[in-house]
């Protein structure tokens, strides 16, 4: 953005709408700046981990499952494995708008903190659990966490980064998700044969979270957010560590544009404020009735809203989760050998993918890359429902997988395999890491409460796809549960198509003006072939 000297001039100089042509990108050429600093690089690392965290979460139950056997006092259902997985979801769904409120009031960081502590909690007492209903409390104490982090952790890197980069540090983050399912594979391979195996399995997410922990301890503040709490020049320093020697123009730009946006988002509140309440008194819930309001009423605060949760809640309802919660599941049913070591190869080709979506996001754009993803997840879904047709779908009894014979030799298991590696590509370029770009949808005063309920709207699909997974495929079968999910996402696509605009290398303060009058995709399209001239 460019800005003008005096205390009366224009802010921000562009277009009527006081959103400039180039941006942020005006204070980084390739020049300025080629690469993220180091110090940028090593706390995207360190917050990573809890992308770790949560994969490996999210990843070790598929072992889990297979592996209890009698161990928690009775083979596990149907409904079992359906509450013990969506446990966690259920957790994380609580946890994220409370996060939200609480990320806005006392910092990002100490959120990454005390998930850390739950991560902790969660993994020991999964450990020594005996009973089914103690296995769904440990697993709703690592939910909580999960709610947590994963709205916290692309928050915090999202402030943190420069605008030519922050989609490659966030999208880093969530291929730490997809390293976190591997390692849960081949730890889930490794100790699936052995007594207790699925003990070890669960109880070593703490490991991860206590490194973290560590490390967070000497992590700075989010700099928008010190700024928010009346703490410059603190943010000056850690901007300056962010965009490395001498690139104090930079610095200052950036500090300015938060400066200016939370004077405006201030003017705002206390007007609506005002509106709201007369000569009410103040009480503790003035704070976050202000926040739910701003959100809500102000038009472009409700676009971002409306582009998150539809991202969010696509993400799960296309059914990815339910294969990384029941893929040894499901390749039981299939009659392969080790179910465990093949779902360990969807698992790297989402870490692979990822690893692409990484290289690519900053270049491509977001809009592009999900509009043409998509489509790919849908060719997955639909060879997977009709090859589910020609194998005559083994059924589901009493939770477990009852194969029919002859599946292990027939092609169409493989077809299967093929086609659910072909949806995980779609859905890691895509839809996996792109959701989690949503904290650049929205300015600074709600920008945590708005992801807090873009994440709680991931959760609670996530919820529901894990609860209804399984009766899915044993009353609907497998050919309807595939052709359903797919149907999901023709519909995500139109919707994304209709409403979620470029934010190619735009600075977080620049992407308000875009969303203020509508949604701004056609405005967002000429401004990214602008910065392709």
């Amino acid at each position: 953005m460019v800005v003008r000297n005096g205390a009366h001039a224009p802010l921000i100089e562009g277009d009527e709408h006081g959103f400039s042509d180039h941006a942020e990108d005006d204070i980084f050429k390739e020049s300025d700046i080629t690469s993220p600093s180091a110090f940028i690089w090593a706390l995207t690392f360190a917050a990573g981990i809890s992308g770790l965290l949560f994969g490996y979460d999210t990843g070790v139950i598929s072992s889990t499952l297979v592996s209890i056997g009698k161990d928690l006092g009775h083979p596990l259902t149907t409904l079992d494995k359906g509450l013990i997985t969506s446990s966690t979801s259920l957790g994380a769904l609580i946890a994220s708008p409370v996060a939200g409120l609480l990320a806005d009031m006392i910092g990002r960081k100490p959120i990454i903190l005390i998930a850390d502590v739950l991560f902790i909690t969660g993994a020991l007492s999964q450990a020594a659990i005996t009973s089914v209903f103690g296995m769904v409390v440990g697993r709703s104490i690592v939910g909580f966490a999960v709610g947590g982090a994963s709205l916290v952790v692309p928050l915090y890197i999202s402030e943190l980064s420069p605008s030519p980069f922050r989609g490659k540090l966030v999208t880093l983050s969530i291929l730490f998700i997809t390293a976190g399912q591997v390692v849960a594979y081949i730890i889930g391979y490794a100790l699936s044969m052995q007594r207790n195996g699925w003990r070890w399995m669960v109880g070593l997410g703490a490991v991860p979270a206590v490194l973290q922990f560590g490390l967070m301890l000497v992590l700075p503040e989010s700099p928008r957010w010190l700024v928010k709490d009346g703490r410059s020049p603190q943010a000056r320093n850690v901007l300056r560590k962010v965009y490395a020697a001498g690139k104090d123009h930079a610095v200052e730009e950036v500090l300015h544009a938060i400066k200016t946006e939370i004077v405006e988002e201030e003017a705002t509140n206390n007007n609506m404020s005002t509106s709201a309440m007369g000569n009410q008194p103040h009480t503790w819930l003035t704070r976050p009735r202000n926040r739910f309001a701003e959100l809500f009423c102000v038009g472009g605060n409700r676009r971002a809203l409306t582009i998150a949760c539809l991202l969010q809640g696509l993400q799960q309802l296309c059914g990815f989760n339910s294969l990384m919660y029941f893929s040894a599941t499901i390749f039981s049913l299939l009659d392969f050998d080790s179910p465990t070591l093949t779902s360990l190869s969807i698992a790297v080709t989402n870490f692979v993918c990822t690893l692409l979506a990484l290289i690519i996001i900053d270049h491509v754009g977001r809009r592009r890359l999900l509009l043409l993803s998509i489509p790919v997840m849908v060719v997955g879904l639909i060879a997977s429902s009709v090859s589910y047709e020609y194998l005559g779908h083994p059924s589901w009894v009493h939770g477990s997988a009852s194969s029919t014979p002859g599946v292990a030799q027939s092609p169409w298991a493989v077809v299967i395999l093929i086609a659910i590696t072909i949806y995980v590509c779609g859905y890691a370029i895509g839809l996996g890491n792109i959701a989690w770009q949503q904290s650049e949808l929205f300015p600074l005063s709600v920008r945590s409460l708005g992801c807090g309920l873009a994440t709680a709207t991931n959760w609670g699909s996530n919820f529901v796809v894990g609860l209804t997974f399984l009766p899915m495929m044993e009353y609907l079968t497998p050919v309807w549960t595939f052709a359903i999910y797919s149907l999901i996402c023709i519909v995500g696509w139109v919707c994304c198509w209709a409403i979620y605009p470029e934010t190619r290398g735009l600075g977080l303060e620049d992407v308000r003006d875009l969303l203020r009058d509508s949604y701004g995709v056609e405005e967002s399209l000429r401004r990214a072939k602008l910065r392709d001239l």
